[in-house]
């Protein structure tokens, strides 16, 4: 059986003159764009121009926090932790949400990028600090989280804080096969345009196969792709009609 999935794309990820990825191109492609609040990239036009973009093609918007890590684009961990990363996701949410409203959207969901993102998918404390800032700011946002397989505790604490919980599998990374993306600088890690769409549609499908070959299932609510993949754009058409023609 075939379930269709949204797709959602990290955006915004450029600062001052600086551009990564084409934003104007890519957001009418996705129904729902990570905009980065400023922690591992983004500023304040630079947030207003994606969330005029994604008013402009009816793309849902969501706040891409991260770790204060610029230098890394995110992706190296750090020690904050408690009511330090609570406050941390509030500024970031806070911003983007503040300018989305002034120019008549909001933010409608929460995903975390990078390091944070695996931080806290591993680490329960983490899980629940950021669930903490999320309901804080607005009980009605959504958290994205790495669809595996179904934890219990990830579940329970979501209930006890009153979020709901998206699910989303990436179409464009490889997987080990405990179900969590490969590392960025391993064989296999990043897949081309064709290999995407048939990840894509196999996510569809409840499943995926990972780099040694080995089938696991998989429940997601939506597709991840990233902007600043090598040939971004060719690869989201051709998950789009990959899944529009299955």
């Amino acid at each position: 059986m075939t379930k269709e999935l949204t797709l959602n794309c990290d955006m915004g990820e450029g600062f001052g003159p600086w551009e990564m990825g084409d934003d104007k191109a890519i957001m009418p492609l996705i129904n729902a764009a990570n905009i980065a609040c400023g922690g591992h990239a983004g500023d304040p036009s630079t947030m207003r121009r994606c969330v005029e973009l994604a008013k402009r093609h009816k793309t849902e918007i969501g706040a891409h926090v991260s770790y204060p890590d610029k230098q890394g684009f995110g992706r190296r961990s750090m020690d904050l932790r408690g009511q330090e990363l609570v406050d941390l996701m509030l500024y970031q949410i806070g911003a983007l949400d503040g300018i989305a409203r002034a120019y008549g959207s909001r933010v409608t969901f929460v995903k975390p990028h990078g390091a944070l993102y695996h931080t806290m998918l591993a680490d329960p404390g983490i899980m629940n600090d950021i669930m903490r800032a999320v309901s804080y700011w607005h009980s009605d946002l959504d958290l994205v989280v790495l669809a595996t397989p179904r934890d219990r505790k990830t579940l329970q604490l979501a209930v006890e804080h009153g979020l709901t919980l998206r699910y989303e599998a990436f179409a464009d990374r490889g997987y080990t096969s405990r179900g969590l993306l490969l590392g960025r600088d391993k064989p296999g890690a990043l897949l081309s345009p064709t290999e995407a769409a048939k990840q894509a549609v196999a996510i569809s499908q409840n499943k995926l196969r990972t780099t040694r070959g080995k089938r696991i299932p998989v429940n997601a609510d939506t597709l991840c792709v990233h902007s600043d993949t090598p040939d971004a754009i060719k690869m989201i058409r051709a998950i789009r009609q990959a899944l529009d023609g299955n």
